[in-house]
């Protein structure tokens, strides 16, 4: 038997050899690190018997692959854990996961005092050091097997394989789970763990079906690396928008409103104001849109000739009983057919194309309560929408272009570097959710494909998440917490004009279909307001604060000329307030680095004699006094701009 190893060397063997043995064949430094091995490309327990030829990687503990393993032999002992704890919970679903790992009960919901509780469990059971022996059994068997065991959501698992198949199982000492694999050898190779959160979670992802508890952890091979991963954690808690832009009072949700319909407040309003107006401002200035206003809901007959009515009703709000009444309406879930009108309105010719058409679109959309979170997943949104009616022959040249926008606007943001792109396509293997053929498909995904190539993007492909009618390019982020999240789009729709009877005028005279792309310049402005928030930690860019400066009279005595500064600043467009409580300058001052603001201009004696400002900020620090007139030029350049200043650490600033 030849072995072929990752470094092309070659082993041979007179007989069968498990892959931990070949590994201690090679060193016992080796064996220690093992996790488990990859043979052919696919990942088993370090406990396979190997009897032919193939090529052999031993996975250690410093491979991605082998901390999936220490996750999942972590999320069998948490199970092993809550079966001694809490023996009345049903087990369900254990994976490993991006940064750890988790397992679905059917209990009673766990507090923070359970998960400390299991987490003593889980430490006693790693130290018993339990061997995990793999086993297998005849389908009707293991049936029989988990029956008798009282888990139903394992009989389930094992009746959905197919008949005649051999299942799987590890033991590890009084308890038995279904599964796969692979594991670690013995519970003992799990050095450092931590239990992280619990929620409710839908057996296998579906709200019809029962409401699990699913407990959260992760794992890493070393406590150092652990200690890491919580602090990232912590960090990641203290940005979550949907605390801290509740704390910073930008947004609110009231359950008698309802969920996924948030609440601005004056301060949050204000930020989305500021991006509206900058979006629709660039788009018409600069990049050749005209702009649309449009109404909120249409009669379902529109949707019937976009084709939403019968490709996406179950995402919209409808408005009436198609039994009963005459005319029944829908809330627009996107904006397109209403601009489609527009264009309509007034018959184009080939010199009239591109067309680019802009709109600040509110939409509604019937999200999954489930769902909801924050303003990352509502169902009212607004969104820098549009719509470009173009000739065949300007494809390529516009869809640039309107990538090149969506990436100006990011880099603007602070954003760029924080992005990834996808190729969303259709899924071949179900034609029947998709408007035109194979050919149609493959040439739109493939102009596509093109353009991300030509600017040096790297991108991934995605079969199943383009939109009914066309291939998008998805530019994606993640969130603190590492969830992925579609941000801009840009979609092309060589088949929709047909439904609308678009057309344009050629050099002959003749009537032509036009392609056309929907796109947005900046996306979802809810969704990008909690981007920002967790990027900034809300310390934004001062062009976007809703309050950019606020003026500090040390006393009452200079309430009045801390009230010139105040119009002066208003006057040059400068979001600013002032404080004019009883309190001392130090509290004012606190109070305002606690509320993350730009500027502080503390007033006094001296300063209302020379006319300047004393500046503080939460960039620099004391940056000394200034005449007002030089501060004011140069706040308005930094706004203007839309400069992002960094902040100078705290140890370098008296430098």
């Amino acid at each position: 038997m030849k072995i072929t190893l990752k470094d092309g060397s070659v082993k041979e063997y007179a007989g069968k050899m498990s892959v931990y043995d070949i590994a201690k064949d090679i060193s016992e430094g080796l064996a220690r690190v093992a996790c488990a091995g990859e043979v052919d490309g696919e990942i088993v327990d370090l406990r396979t018997e190997l009897d032919g030829d193939c090529e052999l990687n031993i996975v250690t503990v410093s491979d991605p692959e082998g901390l999936k393993v220490i996750r999942h032999t972590a999320s069998h002992v948490l199970a092993q854990a809550v079966k001694r704890l809490f023996p009345n919970a049903k087990v369900t679903i254990g994976p490993a996961i991006e940064d750890g790992f988790y397992y679905d009960f059917d209990a009673e919901p766990f507090s923070r005092e359970d998960l400390d509780k299991l987490e003593a469990e889980m430490k006693k059971i790693i130290k018993e050091g339990h061997e995990l022996k793999r086993f297998t059994l005849p389908r009707e068997e293991a049936i029989k097997f988990m029956q008798e065991k009282g888990e139903p959501y394992k009989v389930e698992l094992i009746e959905d394989l197919p008949e005649g198949s051999e299942i799987s199982f590890y033991d590890q000492g009084e308890f038995v789970d279904l599964c796969a694999g692979p594991h670690l050898m013995s519970t003992k190779g799990i050095k450092a763990f931590k239990l992280t959160s619990s929620s409710m979670a839908y057996w296998r992802g579906d709200s019809n079906k029962a409401r699990l508890q699913r407990i959260y952890g992760t794992a890493y091979n070393k406590k150092e690396e652990l200690a890491a991963h919580l602090e990232r954690m912590e960090d990641a808690k203290r940005r979550d928008h949907n605390k801290l832009g509740r704390e910073m009072e930008l947004f609110t949700t009231v359950d008698v409103i309802g969920q996924g319909l948030p609440l601005f407040t004056p301060k949050g309003t204000k930020m989305i104001m500021k991006l509206q107006r900058w979006i629709e401002d660039l788009e018409d200035n600069e990049w050749g849109y005209v702009r649309t206003r449009t109404p909120l809901m249409a009669k379902s007959d529109l949707y019937k000739i976009s084709g939403h009515w019968d490709h996406y009703k179950d995402g919209m709000f409808v408005l009436g009983d198609e039994e009963v009444d005459k005319e029944v309406f829908a809330l627009r879930p996107m904006t397109c057919p209403f601009q489609y009108y527009v264009y309509k309105n007034t018959q184009k010719s080939y010199r009239d194309l591109p067309y680019r058409m802009g709109e600040t679109s509110t939409l509604f959309r019937a999200e999954d309560s489930g769902e909801m979170h924050g303003l990352t997943r509502v169902r009212q949104f607004t969104i820098s929408e549009g719509h470009l009616v173009i000739r065949p022959d300007q494809a390529e040249e516009e869809l640039k272009s309107c990538l090149d926008l969506a990436y100006y606007v990011l880099d603007t943001l602070g954003l760029a570097e924080d992005v990834t792109f996808r190729l969303s396509k259709w899924d071949p293997e179900n034609r029947e959710k998709y408007l035109g053929d194979e050919e149609y498909w493959e040439s739109t995904q493939n102009a596509l494909r093109e353009v991300l190539k030509e600017k040096d993007l790297p991108f991934v492909e995605a079969d199943g998440e383009a939109a009914f009618y066309g291939p998008k390019i998805d530019i994606q982020a993640k969130n603190v917490y590492g969830k992925e999240d579609t941000m801009i789009t840009i979609q092309l729709d060589c088949a929709i004009a047909e439904n609308f009877d678009m057309y344009y005028i050629d050099q002959n005279g003749e009537k032509i279909r036009p392609y056309i792309i929907h796109r947005t310049s900046l996306g979802c402005y809810e969704r990008t307001l909690a981007w920002l928030i967790e990027k900034y930690a809300g310390k934004f860019p001062t062009w976007l604060c809703p309050e950019q400066v606020r003026v500090l009279p040390i006393s009452d005595k200079y309430e009045a000329y801390a009230g010139e500064i105040l119009k002066e600043l208003k006057a040059n467009g400068i979001d600013a307030t002032a404080d004019n409580r009883s309190e001392k300058i130090g509290f004012k001052i606190r109070e305002a680095r606690l509320d993350k603001l730009p500027y502080m201009l503390v007033v006094g004696q001296q300063e209302e004699a020379d006319h300047t400002v004393s500046v503080r900020s939460r960039f620099a620090g004391d940056e000394g006094v200034k005449p007002l007139s030089q501060f004011i030029d140069e706040i308005c350049k930094e706004i203007r701009t839309k400069e992002i200043r960094k902040e100078i650490p705290e140890e370098e600033r008296n430098k």
